[in-house]
């Protein structure tokens, strides 16, 4: 199998850990993907050109990473990084959640990247960042247990890990601050999930200047 997705997507480092866990990483080939270029093959890979998407032997292309990482569960047992039973319901709940918060957080670095400054909204950019804060509210109020080893992680703790280290490398850690819970639950998770910190891209803050590079 074939990932196309950039090493500092968050979605695509959901993928890498989910494949890391479930022992499936040496078989999926990494092949990094430009969103902005109208020649890459992501665009008929994927008609929304997003990464991740996730390349079958067979040629058919799976996205987007929720998708991909239930495949890759399915693909070793079943059950794994996703419950069965009533708990499933509140882990793809908290999924869901977390996947919003970085979807929320592009959108704020697309801003930089994609707008002239003199065409940029602050209004949208509080909008998308008040997105955020609330979902973290959310998850420091209700912090998740912390695993207490790689066999014990769900898909909503992989998505939860990715979005905060995600704001670790674009937004200096500003959440931390605000949310000690938060930031002991990260430093477990570190701990139990090794392959987190192989995935970890350094801190990269967007300037004004950004050009239209990757996630």
């Amino acid at each position: 199998m074939k990932l196309r997705s950039s090493p500092p997507s968050p979605f695509g480092r959901k993928v890498k850990l989910a494949a890391a866990l479930l022992g499936l990483k040496d078989k999926i080939q990494m092949e990094d993907a430009n969103t902005a270029d109208p020649s890459d093959s992501l665009r008929s890979q994927n008609p929304l050109g997003k990464i991740p998407a996730l390349i079958l032997d067979n040629g058919d292309v799976l996205y987007d990473s929720a998708v991909i990482v239930e495949y890759l569960d399915h693909l070793a047992g079943g059950g794994k990084l996703l419950p069965q039973g009533d708990t499933r319901f509140t882990v793809l709940r908290d999924q869901t959640l977390a996947d919003g918060i970085m979807d929320a957080a592009l959108l704020r670095v697309y801003e930089k990247r994609f707008k002239d400054p003199k065409y940029r909204d602050p209004a949208w950019d509080a909008y998308q960042g008040a997105k955020v804060e609330r979902g973290l509210a959310h998850f420091e109020t209700k912090t998740p247990p912390a695993p207490s080893s790689a066999n014990h992680v769900t898909v909503a703790d992989l998505t939860l890990a990715c979005a905060l280290g995600y704001l670790d490398m674009r937004f200096n850690g500003d959440w931390r601050s605000s949310c000690p819970n938060l930031v002991a639950w990260l430093s477990a998770f570190e701990k139990a999930v090794p392959a987190f910190a192989d995935t970890k891209q350094p801190a990269s803050p967007v300037p004004d200047n950004a050009p239209a590079l990757l996630q």
